[in-house]
């Protein structure tokens, strides 16, 4: 039998693929933690990407041995890759580069291993010229892996030069 809904649910491609993310954020391998960004919401201040975690990750090799668990400051840096890609969309960022400036409220709640799909979700609560807030979740298959409250400066043009 044929679902002939039309409101069902059709699945689509990603927003924006690796290549994409690239041309938006300076992250390259092995440090681009975002695969693709799935839902991209400006309109509710929200970003979604999700990231496949594999087994020939270069953080597996030392975290640990026999026991491949993926760092929950890994989590937190994609979650941070996730918001920074949401920033430089916005108007007026262009390729100014944000660096962390709080980690708050931070808390680890399931294992990341390989073969896992880490979902990382972004809803942001501040977006000004010099300093953006938001909370972030990864979770993986729907149960919350990492979330914290998120928060980063941008320094003046030039600084980092």
């Amino acid at each position: 039998m044929t679902d002939t809904n039309p409101d069902a649910a059709v699945p689509s491609g990603p927003v924006l693929s690796t290549a994409q993310i690239q041309g938006l954020i300076p992250h390259r391998w092995p440090f681009l933690l975002v695969d693709r960004i799935v839902e991209y919401a400006p309109e509710r201040s929200y970003i979604r990407g999700e990231k496949g975690v594999t087994a020939s990750e270069w953080f597996f090799q030392g975290h640990f041995p026999g026991l491949p668990v993926m760092p929950g400051v890994i989590q937190v840096e994609a979650l941070a890759q996730t918001m920074a890609v949401y920033v430089a969309q916005q108007p007026g960022f262009g390729n100014r580069i944000g660096l962390f400036a709080g980690i708050d409220e931070c808390r680890f709640k399931r294992i990341v291993q390989p073969g896992d799909r880490l979902t990382l979700e972004v809803t942001m609560e501040k977006l000004g010229r010099r300093f953006g807030k938001g909370r972030a979740v990864a979770s993986v298959d729907g149960e919350v892996a990492c979330e914290a409250t998120l928060s980063f400066v941008i320094p003046p043009e030039g600084a980092l030069r």
